[in-house]
């Protein structure tokens, strides 16, 4: 089978080196650092030794995932590595300014469940089916006969929870519902991380949603609707970039709403873009049009123009694909 090749791929690289970065995608989400921090005890438990590295410091929310303290930020470290994992990235520009890190002849093996991945690494354990790369690297710790700890075991499940959005998205399989169950046995508590990362709001994040609501639009259609969060709001109230993430649902969970869109205005002048899509739409089609990428469901992209024209050219393309 070609999944039990690329695990064996993945099972040689990880034999035969001893040192090695891990990198995940710009802007990491849960399954981002739950599957680069599961990878890293995965191989901490082979006796290997590890150095993980993210654009931005570690997000409060996931400041409890074990092994979070020894993320590093890129721009401090000035080592170039010739061994590397990237964990969760549809392709190398993913990568951000880690790629910087990496010397010119660096060999990578890319693990990802992105169908847009473009097969980068020298070992490629690319799973199309799974729900998250979280899931692939506990299906790794399996081939290689790997003890799964409760340490490792949080930070999987963190990153199967959070890319199915908390079991209910299309991609909650068979296959997930046994890995997470493999996962609560091992000591798991899964009401712990749901109220972390699902339930739990800061006073600036109640704030925010009161006023980003305000600004919830729909089209003549009803089948697209959107909020526009600009760069002012945020500084007001005291709000960070990771306050915003979630508000895309109040878009896309309204009655008779194909695509829920989220823009967000960053730090730079640049528009992050959040997209979500029920039924038809492949909002990763959409984002990889801007550079961006996803799944068809859940997507993101960032457009270097003002908010107004990225809303206008995002919302048209989305019409575009609604009109197929």
């Amino acid at each position: 089978m070609e999944k039990n090749r690329m695990l064996q791929e993945a099972a040689d690289f990880i034999r035969q080196n001893d040192r090695f970065l891990l990198v995940t995608h710009v802007q990491p989400d849960g399954d981002a650092f739950g599957s680069t921090l599961g990878f890293a005890h995965l191989l901490e438990a082979l006796g290997k030794q590890v150095v993980i590295a993210a654009e931005e410091p570690v997000p409060g929310k996931f400041q409890f995932l074990p092994g979070s303290n020894k993320i590093q930020i890129c721009s401090s470290i000035s080592e170039k590595f010739s061994t590397v994992v990237a964990l969760d990235c549809g392709d190398f520009r993913r990568l951000g300014s880690c790629a910087d890190l990496l010397l010119p002849d660096a060999a990578v093996l890319n693990i990802d469940h992105h169908k847009t991945n473009d097969l980068f690494g020298k070992a490629n354990l690319v799973d199309l089916d799974a729900a998250a790369t979280s899931q692939i690297v506990y299906d790794l710790a399996g081939f290689l006969r790997v003890s799964v700890g409760l340490p490792m075991a949080i930070c999987l499940y963190t990153g199967i929870m959070t890319d199915t959005g908390g079991f209910r998205y299309s991609n909650t399989t068979v296959a997930v519902h046994r890995i997470v169950g493999d996962l609560l046995e091992i000591g798991v508590a899964p009401y712990e991380i749901a109220d972390r990362l699902l339930e739990t709001l800061t006073w600036a994040q109640a704030q925010l949603i009161r006023e980003a609501l305000g600004t919830l639009q729909r089209d003549s259609s009803g089948q697209v609707a959107w909020i526009a969060v600009k760069r002012d709001l945020l500084d007001r109230l005291g709000a960070r970039d990771e306050d915003v993430e979630g508000l895309v649902s109040y878009a896309r969970n309204i009655q008779g709403v194909e695509v829920g869109i989220l823009f967000r205005e960053k730090e730079d002048g640049s528009v992050k873009v959040s997209l979500r899509s029920k039924y038809r739409v492949d909002v990763g089609q959409i984002a990889l049009f801007y550079g961006g990428g996803g799944h068809a469901r859940a997507a993101g992209c960032s457009l270097h123009s003002s908010i107004e024209q990225a809303q206008t050219d995002v919302l048209a393309k989305v019409s575009e694909w609604l009109a197929t």
